[in-house]
């Protein structure tokens, strides 16, 4: 409305339009868990080919190897290079009328993304810190211009707070930030997994334990809740990606390294639950709720859901799933070995257990005592310890949590 946001697909024009200019691309895992940089690679460099005076800010969104500042500096070079010997006819110029130099002054900002699927537009008004690194106090100065009225809280939930923190340091240590933040939460995430699984052995409940450690204020109660595993776009990637890159200088992450195997053991702890209470769970019929990895996006990309509905299929066992935007949107993202299901129940329906897979609010609030009388046998497997033991078991439901 206010007329201050425009489109375009010509880059020439996007790059002269803007004094500071966002590298936002993706870097998807290659197989080898090097984060794949070609789309970082093809923008910095069409920036590159299209700078023509006046000084920019190029700022790196994306998540990239650490030490990529000085690379995208590199690539943008390249594509000014390039861009040069193409002003050059094939036949070549006399050397006393050589063609013009172009004029490119820019600095290379590292700044990396925090915000969460589903909460986006929140988190970019709400941050928690925003993280600035260059060896430009010009650049900085004018990223700090730019961020102004988030700092000052301006746009945010609730003004009354301080202002937003803002940590200005050099590319490489802005990049680490951005690896280590998600690889800590992943690794806590691990952690409290492993806790579960020591609670179903010696008859604790995660979620009380959970609660009494997170009360200490020095651990914090965020990111303690035990499940089937952590997945999506971020954490798997950054964590591959931070200990490739340690193993690339000729050091064993070993914490990192253990924090993903406990998270793909973590996904087989389901169908071991199953086989507790079906015992055979070939020819059985197990329906799922949730698909995505979680809750408010679409996104299943490594979705915990994925592996399971693999696992369960190589038993023999016929997989139904229900999720409130795949169902709705009928999206498939490729699945195969699953009949996606348009309401939870049909879901129920002829199931011998419900595995809750994803922890969408409405799951709460469904009739659970209409779909257990719907169900071969009401056996239901909290993935996320989200639903409400007493309630499930009142209507007839077998209830199995993790850790609990």
């Amino acid at each position: 409305q206010a007329q201050r946001i425009s489109f375009t697909s010509d880059l020439a024009a996007g790059v002269s339009h803007g004094e500071i200019l966002f590298i936002a691309v993706g870097t998807p895992p290659l197989p080898t868990g090097e984060s794949d940089t070609r789309y970082v690679e093809a923008v910095a460099r069409g920036i590159g080919s299209n700078l023509n005076g006046g000084y920019k800010v190029i700022v790196n969104k994306s998540t990239v190897p650490i030490g990529s500042g000085d690379w995208v500096r590199m690539i943008v070079l390249d594509g000014i290079a390039e861009r040069q010997k193409s002003l050059v006819p094939a036949g070549g110029v006399p050397e006393e009328f050589p063609p013009a130099e172009i004029e490119a002054d820019f600095d290379v900002v590292s700044n990396p993304e925090f915000l969460r699927e589903g909460s986006a537009v929140f988190d970019t008004f709400n941050p928690d810190r925003i993280v600035l690194g260059s060896n430009s106090q010009k650049a900085i100065a004018m990223m700090k211009e730019l961020y102004a009225p988030i700092v000052s809280r301006q746009f945010a939930a609730d003004q009354s707070l301080p202002t937003v923190p803002v940590v200005v340091t050099d590319i490489s240590s802005a990049e680490m930030v951005k690896y280590a933040s998600n690889a800590f939460l992943a690794t806590k995430i691990s952690f409290i997994n492993e806790v579960a699984n020591i609670c179903d052995r010696v008859g604790a409940d995660v979620t009380q334990v959970a609660k009494g450690i997170g009360l200490d204020s020095r651990i914090g109660s965020k990111f303690l809740q035990a499940g089937i595993g952590w997945g999506g776009s971020c954490f798997p990637k950054d964590v591959s990606a931070l200990i490739h890159t340690a193993d690339d200088y000729g050091y064993e992450a070993q914490l990192l390294k253990a924090a993903v195997s406990v998270n793909q053991r973590q996904r087989l702890i389901t169908i071991e639950k199953l086989q507790q209470v079906l015992k055979i769970l070939k020819g059985k019929t197990v329906g799922l709720l949730g698909l995505t990895f979680k809750p408010d996006t679409d996104d299943m990309r490594d979705a915990p859901a994925l592996d399971l509905i693999e696992n369960l299929s190589r038993l023999g066992t016929k997989v139904k799933a229900f999720d409130p935007l795949v169902s709705q949107t009928g999206m498939r993202h490729g699945l195969s070995n699953v009949i996606v299901e348009t309401d939870p129940e049909r879901l129920a329906d002829g199931c011998d257990a419900l595995v809750l897979v994803t922890d969408w609010a409405q799951f709460r609030t469904l009739d659970y005592a209409k779909m257990s009388k719907l169900m071969n046998n009401p056996v239901i497997i909290d993935g996320r310890n989200f639903l409400d033991q007493e309630s499930l078991e009142a209507v007839g439901f077998r209830y199995l949590g993790i850790g609990r």
